[in-house]
């Protein structure tokens, strides 16, 4: 029994070490959406492109990049990053990209509505 425990153990660690890397990677990626729909949102509402920016970083996991784009009433964030592997002993797992894409109308009388 102590023999089989002794053998399990470490696989038991490396798997969860690697449940625990897939989560962190999935809370990155719905941190980026919502970096990118915040952005979005008050570029809409008409705020200053700096600040509507600068909001969405806040949300955004580090590393994580937004960029604008307007075409007519249409406002369009995508933001990406990438999220770094574990390191330490599971060194070899690579890093994970993370990307998203807002789209939002302008509202007032650049979007048409009141």
């Amino acid at each position: 029994m102590t023999a089989e425990l002794a053998l399990a153990l470490p696989i038991l660690l490396a798997v969860t070490a690697g449940l625990v890397w897939l989560l962190a990677v999935a809370v990155a990626q719905v941190r980026t959406v919502d970096a990118a729909r915040e952005a979005a949102r008050a570029l809409a509402r008409g705020d200053d492109p700096g600040a509507a920016v600068a909001l969405g970083e806040q949300v955004a996991p580090d590393g994580v990049r937004l960029t604008v784009v307007r075409s007519g009433d249409r406002v369009v964030v995508r933001a990406r990053g990438r999220v770094s592997g574990p390191g330490g002993l599971f060194g070899a797992i690579p890093g994970a990209s993370v990307r998203a894409e807002a789209v939002a109308i302008a509202e007032g009388p650049a979007g048409g509505a009141p």
